[in-house]
């Protein structure tokens, strides 16, 4: 038999190695503004064209290549970042393993012009597919510029799975938040479609989060530092107030990189224990600082996964030092050790028993007596006044004679007015029915039906309802809309202003009127019918938390999840109590619908129990 082991070509192998690398256009932003920050660029431009699907250009003024390092760069597992296995726990960079242009040079046209400070002339160079187009000496500025062009060309299929621009923008405006969070030495530009996005100047961390995430940011952001022996935490901790239902401003950076981390992100949640609403999340950008020898980076891809030695450790003071710095800032409740000793009790008094209080009264006292015999009365009542003993309540009835006979009254002889009696329109017998149906624990609503019972869950069979009925309002009519006495104005951060944008048609087909929509904040003017002012705030959060996660890239499935995420807000809640007819109104309701037998999220809506099932539990 023939050998059937071979070696890949190198462009095969550079096509299977870009699966991991490059998985959409964002993947490519990452690497190349990665790239210019080890370049120890102090100016980086990024331009954006076609969400990155046409092009994705860094721009930096860094210090460049030689004709050598540039031709090299683009070689499998060249870097110039490690030399030695050793090297990777003293990481310094944000790249080593030198797969990267090699990786998005076989998946695209890839133009590179570079020169370093030194040099007359520097250097372009064109690939396409991991072939050497050209190679040549021009006048460029200096710094690095890289050009992908026509990302996934030779791979059609991985092309079509690619998302709408909105949806790879937004991934796009992620990876470079992540970047520009965690370097505000480094001034950054941000371009799509010749649009200025973000114009990024040298400053301090705070300012860089403000102009990032909107100026209502600034007053949310509490700061956070602690430095041991182990780990060094700076950064800032949003209030609790201002929790969020999205994880949008969640960030975690170890030695100046991204990362994610569920075990780090429960130490955040545990300082918060008791100061966040149900299914709300704390807003944190913290920094870390550690030993390069006591973390491991080269265990994903992508490199946001962070092996630690000691994880126990960096949780407890994680927890610790964002406690202390709410406490501190007395944004969480604390108890006061130190209140003022007048508010004791002395000790002079621990052992007397409580007694009521000794009151003294002028029983004969009557504010209606002419002023002299009051006068002379109170002066008698000075002199002879003499403490009695308090007389039984029946003393209070005694001498209640009539003035104008002397004839004791008879309460049985007096007469009062009395209410008049109606009788009612329409006799209790003729509006009186029989009740088919009653809540269970506040969650399920139990119907009689023939061949045995009905359980029905309250909260999914309303979201099955309030779903249809958007969806109908969204795709064939337009709902009416309840026109607000006093606008609402909402503040979100820009990223979330352009998710609203996106679909906001579909918000006003179902009711909400939007007067203004502006970088950071929107006023509402009118809301769907049945939305109160406090709902709408919890509406739109809840929103751009299911846009951000279902990713829709189609206006109808924009137009489902926009009808879902609405539905989940407002359908009632287990716990709630309803009335019979509101009971009966849901089950019928229910029942109208055209799949009610699943929630939105197709979960079961209702189950029945035939009697033969009950029967059997008998026996």
């Amino acid at each position: 038999m023939t050998d059937i082991i071979q070696l890949l070509p190198d462009h095969v192998a550079n096509q299977i190695a870009a699966g991991e690398v490059v998985q959409r256009p964002a993947s490519v932003v990452k690497e190349l503004l990665e790239n210019a920050i080890d370049a120890e660029a102090t100016e980086i431009k990024l331009i954006i064209k076609d969400a990155g699907k046409t092009l994705v250009q860094v721009i930096d003024n860094g210090k460049g290549m030689s004709v050598t390092d540039a031709r090299l760069s683009f070689e499998r597992h060249a870097t110039s970042k490690i030399k030695s296995a050793e090297d990777l726990f003293q990481l310094h960079t944000k790249g080593f393993r030198g797969e990267a242009l090699a990786s998005i040079a076989a998946i695209a046209h890839v133009e590179l012009k570079t020169k370093r400070p030194n040099d007359d002339l520097g250097t372009t160079i064109e690939i396409e597919g991991s072939v050497l187009k050209s190679q040549e000496a021009i006048v460029t500025p200096t710094g690095t510029s890289v050009a992908v062009k026509n990302l996934f060309f030779n791979i059609p299929a991985r092309r079509n799975f690619l998302k709408s621009n909105n949806v790879e923008i937004r991934h796009i405006t992620d990876e470079f938040h992540r970047v520009a969070l965690t370097h505000p030495n480094i001034a950054f530009a941000f371009y799509h479609n010749g649009n200025e996005l973000f114009n990024l100047h040298i400053e301090n961390y705070r300012q860089r989060i403000v102009h990032i995430f909107g100026n209502k940011t600034n007053e949310k952001l509490v700061p956070v530092e602690e430095e041991t022996e182990v780990l060094k935490v700076s950064g800032f901790v949003g209030k609790p107030e201002f929790s969020k239902k999205t994880r949008s401003e969640q960030f975690f950076f170890v030695n100046n990189r991204y990362i994610k981390s569920p075990y780090l992100n429960h130490a955040i949640s545990a300082a918060y224990e008791g100061l966040l609403k149900d299914g709300y999340h704390a807003s944190y950008f913290l920094n870390f600082t550690v030993d390069p020898k006591t973390i491991d980076i080269n265990i994903h891809p992508t490199k946001t996964e962070i092996k630690f030695d000691d994880e126990h450790t960096l949780y407890a003071i994680l927890r610790s030092s964002v406690k202390h710095s709410l406490g501190q800032f007395n944004i969480a409740p604390v108890l006061d050790f130190e209140q003022q000793s007048s508010f004791n009790t002395p000790y002079s008094y621990k052992d007397k028993t409580v007694a009521p209080p000794k009151i003294e009264v002028d029983r004969s006292f009557n504010p209606f007596e002419d002023g002299d015999q009051a006068k002379e009365k109170s002066t008698y009542n000075a002199v002879n006044f003499k403490k009695e003993p308090a007389a039984s309540w029946e003393s209070l009835y005694v001498g209640l004679e009539s003035k104008g006979n002397g004839k004791t009254t008879d309460f049985s002889e007096l007469t009062f007015e009395s209410e008049t009696k109606t009788d009612p329109i329409f006799k209790s017998s003729a509006i009186e029915t029989s009740k088919t149906t009653f809540q269970l624990q506040q969650k399920y609503i139990v119907s009689t039906i023939k061949s045995g019972m009905l359980i029905i869950d309250q909260n999914r069979a309303h979201q099955r309802i309030l779903y249809e009925g958007f969806l109908k309002h969204i795709t064939v009519k337009e709902a009416t809309s309840q026109q607000l006495l006093f606008p609402l104005e909402l503040s979100f951060t820009p990223n979330e202003i352009h998710i609203i944008k996106d679909v906001k048609t579909n918000l006003e087909h179902t009711g909400f009127v939007f007067s203004e929509i502006s970088e950071e904040r929107l006023t509402v003017t009118g809301v769907p019918v049945g939305v109160s002012d406090s709902e709408v705030s919890i509406i739109l959060e809840q929103l751009i938390s299911d846009v951000e996660n279902d990713v829709p890239d189609a206006s109808f499935s924009a137009a489902d999840v926009l009808a879902k995420s609405m539905a989940k807000s407002l359908a009632i809640k287990n716990g709630q109590t309803l009335s019979a007819e509101e009971q009966e109104h849901m089950v019928d309701s229910l029942f109208a619908c055209k799949e009610p037998n699943v929630s939105p999220t197709n979960r079961p809506t209702f189950i029945t129990m035939k009697v033969d099932d009950i029967e059997k539990k008998f026996m």
